[in-house]
Protein backbone atom coordinates (compact mmCIF):
# COMPACT_ATOMS: atom_id res chain seq x y z
CA UNK A 1 0.00 0.00 0.00
CA UNK A 2 1.65 3.32 -1.10
CA UNK A 3 1.84 6.49 0.34
CA UNK A 4 -1.35 7.86 -0.45
CA UNK A 5 -3.57 4.91 0.38
CA UNK A 6 -2.07 5.33 3.59
CA UNK A 7 -2.86 8.78 3.90
CA UNK A 8 -6.59 7.94 2.76
CA UNK A 9 -6.75 5.02 5.20
CA UNK A 10 -5.68 7.55 8.08
CA UNK A 11 -7.90 9.73 7.06
CA UNK A 12 -10.87 7.68 7.12
CA UNK A 13 -9.75 6.23 10.76
CA UNK A 14 -9.89 9.17 12.01
CA UNK A 15 -13.24 9.66 10.67
CA UNK A 16 -14.69 7.00 12.25
CA UNK A 17 -13.10 8.64 15.53
CA UNK A 18 -14.31 11.50 14.98
CA UNK A 19 -18.31 9.94 14.22
CA UNK A 20 -17.72 7.77 17.60
CA UNK A 21 -16.95 11.09 19.64
CA UNK A 22 -20.15 12.80 18.49
CA UNK A 23 -22.00 9.31 19.65
CA UNK A 24 -20.63 9.57 23.05
CA UNK A 25 -22.79 12.80 23.10
CA UNK A 26 -25.43 10.81 22.58
CA UNK A 27 -28.90 10.42 24.18
CA UNK A 28 -32.38 9.81 22.74
CA UNK A 29 -34.46 12.58 22.11
CA UNK A 30 -34.28 16.16 20.25
CA UNK A 31 -30.23 17.68 20.39
CA UNK A 32 -31.96 20.58 21.93
CA UNK A 33 -33.25 19.11 24.89
CA UNK A 34 -29.34 17.94 25.90
CA UNK A 35 -27.25 19.56 28.50
CA UNK A 36 -25.27 22.32 26.34
CA UNK A 37 -22.09 20.57 26.89
CA UNK A 38 -23.06 17.82 25.06
CA UNK A 39 -24.72 20.20 21.86
CA UNK A 40 -21.68 21.58 22.08
CA UNK A 41 -19.68 18.52 22.02
CA UNK A 42 -21.38 16.96 19.21
CA UNK A 43 -21.27 20.32 17.02
CA UNK A 44 -17.11 20.41 17.35
CA UNK A 45 -16.96 16.37 16.93
CA UNK A 46 -19.68 17.01 13.75
CA UNK A 47 -17.13 19.98 12.87
CA UNK A 48 -14.01 17.79 13.37
CA UNK A 49 -15.28 14.98 11.09
CA UNK A 50 -16.18 17.46 8.39
CA UNK A 51 -12.11 18.31 8.17
CA UNK A 52 -10.81 14.83 7.79
CA UNK A 53 -14.00 14.56 4.90
CA UNK A 54 -12.43 17.58 3.87
CA UNK A 55 -8.87 16.14 3.39
CA UNK A 56 -10.18 13.32 1.96
CA UNK A 57 -12.04 15.09 -0.96
CA UNK A 58 -9.00 17.10 -1.68
CA UNK A 59 -6.73 13.95 -1.50
CA UNK A 60 -8.93 11.83 -4.12
CA UNK A 61 -9.86 14.64 -6.28
CA UNK A 62 -5.57 15.25 -6.84
CA UNK A 63 -4.61 11.82 -6.76
CA UNK A 64 -5.32 8.60 -8.22
CA UNK A 65 -5.26 6.09 -4.83
CA UNK A 66 -4.47 2.63 -5.29
CA UNK A 67 -7.42 0.51 -3.76
CA UNK A 68 -9.38 3.70 -3.25
CA UNK A 69 -12.85 2.17 -3.76
CA UNK A 70 -12.07 -0.29 -0.98
CA UNK A 71 -10.81 1.81 1.62
CA UNK A 72 -13.88 4.43 0.73
CA UNK A 73 -16.66 1.65 0.95
CA UNK A 74 -14.59 -0.41 4.53
CA UNK A 75 -14.88 3.58 6.23
CA UNK A 76 -18.24 4.22 4.86
CA UNK A 77 -19.52 0.71 6.37
CA UNK A 78 -17.86 1.60 9.80
CA UNK A 79 -19.25 4.68 9.98
CA UNK A 80 -22.36 3.81 9.31
CA UNK A 81 -22.63 1.14 11.76
CA UNK A 82 -21.59 3.75 14.37
CA UNK A 83 -24.33 5.97 13.79
CA UNK A 84 -27.16 3.24 12.90
CA UNK A 85 -26.56 2.09 16.02
CA UNK A 86 -26.61 5.66 17.58
CA UNK A 87 -30.33 6.37 19.30
CA UNK A 88 -31.82 9.47 17.14
CA UNK A 89 -30.40 12.19 19.61
CA UNK A 90 -30.64 15.11 16.83
CA UNK A 91 -34.26 15.47 16.21
CA UNK A 92 -37.46 13.34 17.39
CA UNK A 93 -38.61 13.39 13.91
CA UNK A 94 -38.52 10.14 13.41
CA UNK A 95 -41.26 9.41 16.22
CA UNK A 96 -43.60 11.10 14.50
CA UNK A 97 -42.89 8.60 11.27
CA UNK A 98 -43.71 5.81 13.46
CA UNK A 99 -46.76 7.24 14.51
CA UNK A 100 -47.91 8.32 10.68
CA UNK A 101 -47.55 4.60 9.98
CA UNK A 102 -49.46 3.42 12.93
CA UNK A 103 -52.37 5.71 12.13
CA UNK A 104 -52.42 4.25 8.97
CA UNK A 105 -52.32 0.74 9.82
CA UNK A 106 -55.34 1.49 11.94
CA UNK A 107 -56.97 2.56 8.77
CA UNK A 108 -56.77 6.62 9.46
CA UNK A 109 -56.12 9.32 6.97
CA UNK A 110 -52.58 11.00 8.92
CA UNK A 111 -53.83 14.14 7.48
CA UNK A 112 -57.15 14.38 9.41
CA UNK A 113 -55.71 14.40 13.64
CA UNK A 114 -52.99 16.01 15.64
CA UNK A 115 -51.17 13.03 17.71
CA UNK A 116 -52.79 13.97 20.78
CA UNK A 117 -56.37 13.96 19.39
CA UNK A 118 -59.12 12.04 21.03
CA UNK A 119 -59.61 10.10 18.35
CA UNK A 120 -56.04 8.74 18.28
CA UNK A 121 -56.15 7.87 22.09
CA UNK A 122 -56.20 4.37 21.90
CA UNK A 123 -53.10 4.50 19.82
CA UNK A 124 -50.91 5.92 22.27
CA UNK A 125 -48.08 3.97 24.06
CA UNK A 126 -46.56 4.20 27.50
CA UNK A 127 -43.37 2.41 27.12
CA UNK A 128 -40.04 4.38 28.80
CA UNK A 129 -37.36 5.81 27.07
CA UNK A 130 -36.97 5.84 23.20
CA UNK A 131 -39.03 2.95 22.67
CA UNK A 132 -42.27 4.84 23.66
CA UNK A 133 -43.76 7.00 20.22
CA UNK A 134 -46.11 9.36 21.42
CA UNK A 135 -44.31 10.47 24.56
CA UNK A 136 -41.53 11.87 22.21
CA UNK A 137 -43.81 13.26 19.14
CA UNK A 138 -43.21 17.15 18.35
CA UNK A 139 -46.27 19.29 18.15
CA UNK A 140 -48.29 16.89 19.63
CA UNK A 141 -51.35 19.01 20.24
CA UNK A 142 -51.74 21.24 17.45
CA UNK A 143 -49.64 19.67 14.14
CA UNK A 144 -50.94 16.86 11.62
CA UNK A 145 -48.28 15.33 9.78
CA UNK A 146 -46.44 17.29 7.19
CA UNK A 147 -44.85 14.73 5.20
CA UNK A 148 -46.52 13.86 1.55
CA UNK A 149 -47.51 10.86 -0.02
CA UNK A 150 -44.60 8.67 -0.63
CA UNK A 151 -43.14 9.15 2.62
CA UNK A 152 -46.43 8.34 4.22
CA UNK A 153 -46.50 4.95 2.12
CA UNK A 154 -43.07 4.10 3.76
CA UNK A 155 -44.30 4.58 6.98
CA UNK A 156 -47.06 3.08 6.58
CA UNK A 157 -45.22 -0.38 4.81
CA UNK A 158 -43.21 -0.34 7.84
CA UNK A 159 -45.73 0.12 10.74
CA UNK A 160 -46.93 -3.27 8.90
CA UNK A 161 -43.20 -4.91 8.97
CA UNK A 162 -41.20 -3.40 11.33
CA UNK A 163 -43.56 -0.78 13.29
CA UNK A 164 -40.17 0.83 15.53
CA UNK A 165 -37.41 3.76 15.19
CA UNK A 166 -35.00 0.95 14.59
CA UNK A 167 -37.12 -0.26 11.32
CA UNK A 168 -37.20 3.81 9.97
CA UNK A 169 -33.66 3.91 10.55
CA UNK A 170 -32.66 0.50 9.03
CA UNK A 171 -35.15 1.85 6.30
CA UNK A 172 -33.21 4.90 5.91
CA UNK A 173 -30.15 3.04 5.50
CA UNK A 174 -31.20 1.19 2.68
CA UNK A 175 -32.14 4.44 0.92
CA UNK A 176 -29.09 5.73 2.01
CA UNK A 177 -27.56 2.45 -0.18
CA UNK A 178 -29.86 2.99 -2.73
CA UNK A 179 -28.28 6.44 -2.84
CA UNK A 180 -24.52 5.31 -2.55
CA UNK A 181 -25.09 2.60 -5.53
CA UNK A 182 -26.73 5.23 -7.61
CA UNK A 183 -23.49 7.13 -6.71
CA UNK A 184 -21.11 4.43 -8.37
CA UNK A 185 -22.94 4.26 -11.33
CA UNK A 186 -23.22 8.04 -11.67
CA UNK A 187 -19.44 7.97 -11.42
CA UNK A 188 -18.97 5.04 -13.98
CA UNK A 189 -20.76 6.89 -16.69
CA UNK A 190 -18.67 9.80 -16.09
CA UNK A 191 -15.93 7.67 -16.06
CA UNK A 192 -14.52 8.88 -13.17
CA UNK A 193 -12.72 7.59 -10.04
CA UNK A 194 -15.01 5.54 -7.62
CA UNK A 195 -13.38 6.96 -5.18
CA UNK A 196 -15.16 9.75 -5.75
CA UNK A 197 -18.26 8.47 -4.49
CA UNK A 198 -16.69 9.41 -0.86
CA UNK A 199 -17.72 12.93 -1.11
CA UNK A 200 -20.87 11.41 -0.46
CA UNK A 201 -20.65 7.79 1.10
CA UNK A 202 -17.96 10.07 4.15
CA UNK A 203 -19.97 12.99 4.45
CA UNK A 204 -20.92 13.46 8.45
CA UNK A 205 -23.90 15.10 7.57
CA UNK A 206 -25.09 12.28 5.83
CA UNK A 207 -23.69 10.18 7.95
CA UNK A 208 -25.83 11.78 10.98
CA UNK A 209 -29.02 12.86 9.53
CA UNK A 210 -29.50 9.70 7.30
CA UNK A 211 -27.94 6.98 9.71
CA UNK A 212 -28.68 8.03 12.99
CA UNK A 213 -31.86 10.45 13.20
CA UNK A 214 -33.08 8.72 10.17
CA UNK A 215 -34.76 11.73 8.37
CA UNK A 216 -36.94 10.89 5.59
CA UNK A 217 -34.60 13.04 3.37
CA UNK A 218 -32.66 10.21 2.99
CA UNK A 219 -35.20 8.48 0.73
CA UNK A 220 -36.03 11.59 -0.31
CA UNK A 221 -32.29 11.46 -1.92
CA UNK A 222 -32.14 7.81 -2.85
CA UNK A 223 -34.83 8.84 -5.37
CA UNK A 224 -32.96 12.23 -6.38
CA UNK A 225 -29.86 9.68 -7.53
CA UNK A 226 -32.32 6.86 -9.02
CA UNK A 227 -33.60 9.99 -10.93
CA UNK A 228 -30.40 11.75 -11.74
CA UNK A 229 -29.03 7.97 -12.91
CA UNK A 230 -32.27 7.73 -14.88
CA UNK A 231 -31.52 11.01 -16.81
CA UNK A 232 -27.82 10.06 -17.40
CA UNK A 233 -29.04 6.57 -19.01
CA UNK A 234 -31.93 8.82 -20.68
CA UNK A 235 -34.67 6.92 -19.14
CA UNK A 236 -36.67 10.28 -19.31
CA UNK A 237 -40.03 8.16 -17.95
CA UNK A 238 -38.02 6.16 -14.98
CA UNK A 239 -36.34 9.82 -14.31
CA UNK A 240 -39.78 11.35 -14.15
CA UNK A 241 -40.96 8.80 -11.84
CA UNK A 242 -38.25 8.96 -9.60
CA UNK A 243 -38.08 12.61 -9.05
CA UNK A 244 -42.26 12.15 -8.37
CA UNK A 245 -41.57 10.12 -5.76
CA UNK A 246 -38.60 12.05 -4.43
CA UNK A 247 -40.80 15.38 -4.55
CA UNK A 248 -43.32 12.64 -2.31
CA UNK A 249 -40.42 12.50 0.26
CA UNK A 250 -39.89 15.98 0.52
CA UNK A 251 -41.23 18.41 -2.16
CA UNK A 252 -38.06 20.47 -2.14
CA UNK A 253 -36.83 18.24 -5.19
CA UNK A 254 -39.39 19.72 -7.14
CA UNK A 255 -36.32 22.35 -7.77
CA UNK A 256 -34.23 20.11 -9.74
CA UNK A 257 -36.88 19.35 -12.32
CA UNK A 258 -34.55 21.42 -14.99
CA UNK A 259 -31.62 19.77 -14.33
CA UNK A 260 -33.31 16.78 -15.73
CA UNK A 261 -35.73 18.27 -18.65
CA UNK A 262 -34.87 19.67 -21.88
CA UNK A 263 -37.37 20.97 -24.15
CA UNK A 264 -39.44 18.58 -26.34
CA UNK A 265 -39.36 16.12 -23.64
CA UNK A 266 -42.56 15.29 -22.77
CA UNK A 267 -42.08 11.73 -21.13
CA UNK A 268 -39.92 13.27 -17.25
CA UNK A 269 -42.96 15.83 -16.57
CA UNK A 270 -45.95 13.62 -17.76
CA UNK A 271 -44.83 10.97 -15.10
CA UNK A 272 -43.34 13.49 -12.34
CA UNK A 273 -46.98 15.37 -12.59
CA UNK A 274 -49.05 11.67 -12.82
CA UNK A 275 -47.30 10.04 -10.03
CA UNK A 276 -47.60 13.82 -7.23
CA UNK A 277 -51.21 13.10 -8.70
CA UNK A 278 -52.09 9.97 -7.71
CA UNK A 279 -50.08 10.11 -4.55
CA UNK A 280 -52.12 13.28 -3.37
CA UNK A 281 -55.10 11.25 -4.67
CA UNK A 282 -54.61 7.81 -2.83
CA UNK A 283 -55.10 10.94 0.52
CA UNK A 284 -57.87 12.84 -1.15
CA UNK A 285 -60.46 11.51 1.97
CA UNK A 286 -58.66 14.28 4.24
CA UNK A 287 -59.98 17.20 1.22
CA UNK A 288 -58.48 20.45 1.81
CA UNK A 289 -56.37 18.94 4.46
CA UNK A 290 -54.52 16.72 2.57
CA UNK A 291 -51.59 19.14 2.90
CA UNK A 292 -51.23 18.55 6.72
CA UNK A 293 -49.50 20.94 9.02
CA UNK A 294 -47.21 22.00 5.46
CA UNK A 295 -48.50 25.78 5.68
CA UNK A 296 -48.04 26.13 9.14
CA UNK A 297 -44.70 25.09 9.38
CA UNK A 298 -43.79 27.16 6.15
CA UNK A 299 -44.97 29.56 8.51
CA UNK A 300 -42.22 28.80 11.69
CA UNK A 301 -39.48 28.47 8.94
CA UNK A 302 -39.91 31.94 7.45
CA UNK A 303 -40.22 30.51 3.44
CA UNK A 304 -41.11 33.68 1.78
CA UNK A 305 -38.55 35.82 2.90
CA UNK A 306 -39.23 36.41 6.64
CA UNK A 307 -37.00 33.49 8.15
CA UNK A 308 -34.60 34.34 5.72
CA UNK A 309 -30.63 34.51 6.57
CA UNK A 310 -30.09 37.75 5.22
CA UNK A 311 -32.89 39.79 7.03
CA UNK A 312 -32.11 37.74 9.83
CA UNK A 313 -28.67 39.38 9.27
CA UNK A 314 -29.82 43.09 8.52
CA UNK A 315 -32.00 42.80 11.38
CA UNK A 316 -28.99 42.32 14.03
CA UNK A 317 -28.41 46.15 12.39
CA UNK A 318 -31.47 47.61 12.86
CA UNK A 319 -35.23 47.76 12.26
CA UNK A 320 -36.29 46.00 9.05
CA UNK A 321 -39.02 47.25 7.11
CA UNK A 322 -42.44 45.66 6.83
CA UNK A 323 -42.10 45.42 3.34
CA UNK A 324 -38.72 43.74 3.44
CA UNK A 325 -39.69 40.04 3.46
CA UNK A 326 -42.40 40.35 0.31
CA UNK A 327 -39.45 41.92 -1.14
CA UNK A 328 -36.99 39.73 -0.72
CA UNK A 329 -39.55 36.52 -1.05
CA UNK A 330 -40.50 38.36 -5.02
CA UNK A 331 -36.60 38.91 -5.56
CA UNK A 332 -36.11 35.07 -4.82
CA UNK A 333 -38.52 33.22 -6.17
CA UNK A 334 -37.57 35.56 -9.62
CA UNK A 335 -34.22 34.53 -9.24
CA UNK A 336 -35.05 30.54 -8.44
CA UNK A 337 -37.38 30.69 -11.66
CA UNK A 338 -35.33 32.62 -13.75
CA UNK A 339 -32.36 29.78 -12.85
CA UNK A 340 -34.37 26.89 -13.74
CA UNK A 341 -35.43 28.25 -17.17
CA UNK A 342 -31.66 29.63 -18.20
CA UNK A 343 -30.65 25.35 -17.30
CA UNK A 344 -33.85 24.05 -18.59
CA UNK A 345 -33.85 25.95 -22.03
CA UNK A 346 -30.72 26.11 -23.03
CA UNK A 347 -28.89 23.79 -25.34
CA UNK A 348 -29.70 19.99 -25.40
CA UNK A 349 -28.06 17.26 -23.06
CA UNK A 350 -24.77 16.09 -24.29
CA UNK A 351 -24.47 12.86 -26.22
CA UNK A 352 -21.60 11.86 -24.41
CA UNK A 353 -22.99 10.20 -21.48
CA UNK A 354 -19.80 11.13 -19.20
CA UNK A 355 -20.61 14.57 -20.75
CA UNK A 356 -24.28 14.52 -19.54
CA UNK A 357 -23.45 13.21 -16.04
CA UNK A 358 -21.27 15.84 -15.61
CA UNK A 359 -23.83 18.46 -16.88
CA UNK A 360 -26.70 16.88 -15.00
CA UNK A 361 -25.32 16.83 -12.12
CA UNK A 362 -23.79 20.32 -12.14
CA UNK A 363 -27.45 21.58 -13.01
CA UNK A 364 -29.07 20.01 -9.76
CA UNK A 365 -26.41 20.73 -7.62
CA UNK A 366 -26.63 24.49 -8.49
CA UNK A 367 -30.36 24.67 -8.93
CA UNK A 368 -30.59 22.31 -5.12
CA UNK A 369 -27.68 25.16 -3.49
CA UNK A 370 -29.48 27.70 -5.14
CA UNK A 371 -33.09 26.70 -2.87
CA UNK A 372 -30.96 25.80 -0.11
CA UNK A 373 -29.25 29.36 0.07
CA UNK A 374 -32.88 31.30 -0.41
CA UNK A 375 -34.43 29.64 2.08
CA UNK A 376 -31.65 29.34 4.46
CA UNK A 377 -33.23 26.67 6.48
CA UNK A 378 -33.36 26.49 10.30
CA UNK A 379 -32.19 22.53 9.92
CA UNK A 380 -28.71 21.09 8.84
CA UNK A 381 -30.49 17.90 7.31
CA UNK A 382 -31.63 20.05 4.77
CA UNK A 383 -28.56 20.39 3.23
CA UNK A 384 -27.32 17.00 3.38
CA UNK A 385 -28.57 15.98 -0.34
CA UNK A 386 -26.40 18.19 -1.65
CA UNK A 387 -23.66 15.66 -1.07
CA UNK A 388 -25.05 13.42 -3.88
CA UNK A 389 -24.95 15.73 -6.92
CA UNK A 390 -21.39 17.09 -5.58
CA UNK A 391 -19.40 13.69 -6.60
CA UNK A 392 -19.33 14.70 -9.87
CA UNK A 393 -19.50 18.74 -9.04
CA UNK A 394 -17.49 19.06 -5.80
CA UNK A 395 -17.79 23.04 -5.17
CA UNK A 396 -15.66 23.88 -2.64
CA UNK A 397 -19.00 25.88 -1.02
CA UNK A 398 -21.41 23.59 -1.50
CA UNK A 399 -19.15 21.14 0.27
CA UNK A 400 -18.16 23.92 2.82
CA UNK A 401 -22.26 23.95 3.71
CA UNK A 402 -23.12 20.41 4.30
CA UNK A 403 -19.72 20.36 6.66
CA UNK A 404 -20.48 23.66 8.53
CA UNK A 405 -24.10 22.96 9.01
CA UNK A 406 -24.30 21.15 12.32
CA UNK A 407 -23.61 24.67 13.31
CA UNK A 408 -27.54 25.21 13.23
CA UNK A 409 -27.73 23.12 16.12
CA UNK A 410 -26.42 25.65 18.14
CA UNK A 411 -29.62 27.99 17.52
CA UNK A 412 -32.17 25.67 18.49
CA UNK A 413 -34.67 28.64 18.53
CA UNK A 414 -33.69 30.52 15.59
CA UNK A 415 -33.36 33.80 17.59
CA UNK A 416 -29.39 33.91 16.91
CA UNK A 417 -27.61 35.09 13.69
CA UNK A 418 -24.34 34.19 14.46
CA UNK A 419 -24.62 30.58 14.16
CA UNK A 420 -26.15 30.90 10.22
CA UNK A 421 -23.69 33.39 9.67
CA UNK A 422 -20.69 30.89 10.03
CA UNK A 423 -22.48 29.25 7.59
CA UNK A 424 -23.53 31.29 4.87
CA UNK A 425 -20.77 34.42 4.94
CA UNK A 426 -17.82 31.55 4.47
CA UNK A 427 -20.53 30.22 1.42
CA UNK A 428 -20.72 33.81 0.19
CA UNK A 429 -16.88 34.29 0.04
CA UNK A 430 -16.47 30.35 -1.36
CA UNK A 431 -19.04 30.80 -3.92
CA UNK A 432 -17.00 33.66 -5.67
CA UNK A 433 -13.95 31.49 -5.63
CA UNK A 434 -15.94 29.06 -7.34
CA UNK A 435 -17.65 31.35 -9.93
CA UNK A 436 -14.14 33.02 -10.15
CA UNK A 437 -11.98 29.86 -10.19
CA UNK A 438 -9.66 30.86 -8.34
CA UNK A 439 -9.04 27.58 -6.95
CA UNK A 440 -9.07 25.26 -10.00
CA UNK A 441 -6.61 23.07 -8.71
CA UNK A 442 -8.98 21.74 -6.54
CA UNK A 443 -11.10 20.39 -8.67
CA UNK A 444 -13.18 20.82 -11.38
CA UNK A 445 -15.81 22.86 -10.06
CA UNK A 446 -19.93 23.20 -11.60
CA UNK A 447 -19.79 26.30 -12.66
CA UNK A 448 -16.54 25.12 -15.14
CA UNK A 449 -17.08 25.42 -18.33
CA UNK A 450 -17.47 22.03 -19.40
CA UNK A 451 -15.81 20.50 -22.90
Amino acid sequence: MNRDSLLLGGMGALLVAAILAGAWQAAPGSIGDQPWANQVGYVVAALVAGAFYAGAVVLVRRRSVPHGLALVLAVAVACRIVTFATPPMLSTDIFRYVWDGRVQLAGINPYLYVPAAPELAFLRDHGAGWSGIFAHINRVDFATTIYPPVAQAVFALLAATWSSVWGIKAAMLLFDAAAAAAALALLRAARGSPALALIYLWNPLVLWEFDSAGHIDAAATGFIALALLAAVWRRPLWAGLALGAAVLCKLLPAALFPALWRRWDWRTPLACGALIVLGYAAYAGAGWRVLGYLPGYADEEGVGGQGAFLLRLLAAFGPVPAWAPYVYGAFALALLLGLAALIALRAPLPADPAARAAVICRDALILGTATMVVLSPHYPWYFAPLALPAILAPAISVLWLTVAAPLLYLDQWHDQVIWPALIFLPFAVLAVCDLLQVRPTLTALPFRRLG
